[in-house]
């Protein structure tokens, strides 16, 4: 079957499944799980793998995780395609007939689009591989992770040995990932080599003073106060400790103190995150906070106790040769014009940061804001996000040709 013929019946077979796959979606949308607890999704998947006859292992990454593979001719290339399937805690908004049933839980970040692709493109190359006169050019893995939103399920699933011969298929010698993005258009997809995404790093402090009567602070040893000046000195970071061409991220957002207003506490807590582009800055800046916190507390006459939550999420690198790639078939599949380049990293975090410090990878965006929309196109992490069914059959195609990796003639 020549090259062009492939990329055609890819795209007929992409276009019958189309209509199932919107459904499909739609169900996972009105039934979403927060992470470590996608149970039904991850039987959904299971269930359709099922149908198909592919070949999978189950129960990854503390019982949620799935990996389907489809067997190819050329395993030193395998190829690793992954998606994450849980959502947030957030009451819904949309007014959709297909809305989330699960009160203050919604598919808020559009993980739903994304298993959904994925599961479309081994729909689409589990039927091409059968009327290929051989195997697939080169295996293919597929990744269907839990917990993206803060509980590092993609180290979970890299640790369980998705990308290794361990558990299914051989090793992978690249990997790609992709996530909706409502700041770009239908039709589009992007990406940039290096740095897409930041490192990500949560944090909890609390300061400790002595609890007094308001009316008598000098009884006191005031942990709001201390809490106050800490979080005005956490912002000198960037201003002051990062060379001004590069970017960081420090952001208190949450402090917690008292419980009556006649009452100096004995304690106070404040939470934040902070976000970073290289492994030398991140470094940094989490010290300057342990500095500061630590210091500032002390210098008003308080302790202080500093958290950092698990490892944190390392900088979303994308690999040089497998960006390439991307952009190739990119390209091939909506013209140049509609494939740019990513003008800047994002200060947003993301797991799949974990699959780039394995092997040669690629995390890419598809576009999901309609010509002509006259609002805002609403973003993620909000209560009125809903990903857009009109990308589906685009982001299936680019897991497909990035799986394929066959050139248009």
């Amino acid at each position: 079957m020549a090259h062009t013929t492939v990329t055609e019946r890819m795209k007929q077979l992409i276009a019958e499944e189309l209509p199932g796959l919107i459904g499909f979606r739609r169900d996972l949308h009105a039934h979403p799980e927060l992470m470590y607890e996608e149970a039904r999704t991850s039987q959904q998947v299971q269930r359709a793998l099922e149908e198909l006859e592919i070949e999978f292992a189950c129960n990854l990454a503390g019982g949620t995780g799935v990996l389907a593979y489809l067997p190819g001719q050329d395993e030193a290339r395998a190829v690793a395609l992954r998606a994450d399937m849980d959502a947030l805690p957030i009451t819904e908004a949309t007014g959709l007939d297909y809305a989330s049933q699960n009160p203050g839980v919604m598919h808020a970040c559009g993980h739903d689009g994304h298993t959904t692709m994925l599961l479309g493109a081994a729909r689409v190359l589990k039927r091409l591989a059968a009327e290929l006169p051989d195997d697939l050019p080169r295996p293919v893995k597929f990744i269907f992770q839990p917990a993206e939103e803060g509980g590092a399920g993609g180290l979970r699933m890299v640790e369980d040995g998705v990308l290794q011969d361990t558990v299914l298929g051989p090793a992978a010698s690249e990997a790609y990932g992709i996530h909706c993005w409502p700041l770009l258009e239908l039709g589009k997809v992007s990406t940039r080599v290096g740095p897409l995404l930041a490192a990500a790093d949560m944090f909890t402090a609390t300061i400790t003073g002595q609890m007094a009567h308001a009316a008598w602070p000098h009884r006191s040893i005031d942990p709001i106060t201390a809490a106050a000046a800490i979080v005005n000195s956490l912002q000198t970071i960037v201003s002051r400790n990062i060379d001004p061409i590069e970017s960081a991220v420090v952001s208190v957002t949450r402090l917690n103190a008292g419980t009556a207003n006649n009452v100096i506490p004995n304690s106070a807590t404040l939470g934040g995150t902070v976000r970073t582009l290289s492994e030398a800055d991140r470094a940094l800046v989490k010290q300057r906070v342990t500095d500061i916190i630590t210091g500032v507390a002390q210098a008003h006459g308080c302790t202080s106790a500093l958290e950092w939550e698990g490892q944190g999420y390392p900088v979303t690198m994308n690999h040089p040769e497998a960006t390439a790639k991307f952009f190739r078939h990119g390209q091939q599949a909506v013209g140049t014009g509609r494939c740019p380049e990513w003008p800047a990293p994002v200060m947003g975090g993301e797991d799949f940061s974990f699959y780039c410090k394995e092997v040669p990878s690629c995390f890419f965006v598809l576009g999901q804001v309609p010509d002509g929309q006259a609002n805002p196109y609403p973003q993620v992490h909000t209560p009125e996000f809903n990903f857009n069914d009109d990308s589906l059959a685009l982001g299936v195609e680019m897991f497909c040709r990035l799986a394929l990796d066959l050139d248009d003639e």
